[in-house]
């Protein structure tokens, strides 16, 4: 048998942006294969019902509002995870946002600097806040499991979401980065490159029948993903299963990267 019992038994993950979409199916996920999950976002209301949910599984939870923006909201975090919990072994880093307009516009509307670094703080220089946070720990335990959430815009190119785009890509290298960094202590750090799944930031494209054809028609899978197998994927990068997985970037799009408008449908 690969497991004699469930994968992540005894495990302690810290999920951010846990309270909705692909950080809350990762937390579930994660309960169902046997972690105890701390839930951190900045709605403390849809983190304490990610918690229910997950002591409805059976295991320990931990709310903590946390702006992942700010480096002593997120030492706290971390703080109030090692009080509760005595350890983390996991850490995904979820947490996303996007600006969809253009850095300038014909009429002459501009992204502001505030848009441009709320979305480049929020899905890049939190995980490097997350992760130095979590370091000490994983280094004196000398094993750990980083997991961060980037998507298929690391390397698609879309008009009119560039910061997205950017920060996507940029969550790409800074994970094969850390990998090297931290595999003297035994701690792997892998994303998961989401494609088209229906979340709150995809919403307007799914709700639109036109927008949500001309998306599917470029899946070759031909359908939209289910954050369930997110978080599937996410049991296995967090499980002993994937031990000598490091430093990858791995993609869950239905083929999408592998779409060319040449193809017949």
């Amino acid at each position: 048998m690969l497991f004699d019992e469930l994968p992540l038994k005894g495990k302690t993950a810290i999920v951010t942006g846990a309270g909705r979409g692909i950080g809350k199916a990762i937390s579930l996920a994660f309960a169902e294969a046997g972690a105890n999950i701390v839930a951190a976002a900045r709605t403390e209301e849809e983190i304490e019902e990610t918690c229910r949910e997950v002591k409805a599984l059976g295991r320990q939870s931990l709310a903590v509002p946390t702006d992942i923006t700010k480096a002593d909201q997120v030492d706290r975090m971390v703080e109030e995870t090692v009080s509760y919990f005595k350890k983390i072994d996991i850490l995904v880093n979820n947490a996303g946002t996007a600006v969809f307009k253009a850095i300038i516009s014909s009429d002459g509307q501009k992204m502001t600097e505030a848009e441009w670094h709320g979305v480049i703080d929020t899905n890049l220089t939190s995980i490097f806040l997350c992760c130095r946070a979590v370091a000490p720990h994983m280094f004196k335990q000398k094993k750990g499991k980083v997991i961060n959430i980037s998507s298929i815009s690391s390397q698609k190119a879309q008009a009119d979401d560039i910061p997205y785009n950017i920060s996507k890509a940029g969550v790409d290298m800074f994970t094969r980065c850390l990998a090297l960094d931290w595999a003297p202590y035994n701690i792997n750090v892998n994303a998961i490159g989401p494609g088209q799944f229906h979340t709150r930031l995809s919403a307007k494209s799914h709700e639109d029948p036109k927008l949500r054809e001309r998306m599917v028609a470029c899946i070759p899978l031909g359908r939209v993903g289910d954050v369930r197998e997110i978080g599937q994927l996410a049991v296995y990068l967090a499980s002993p299963a994937s031990d000598f997985i490091t430093g990858q970037v791995i993609f869950i799009d239905g083929g999408c990267l592998q779409f060319s408008p040449y193809q017949v449908r």
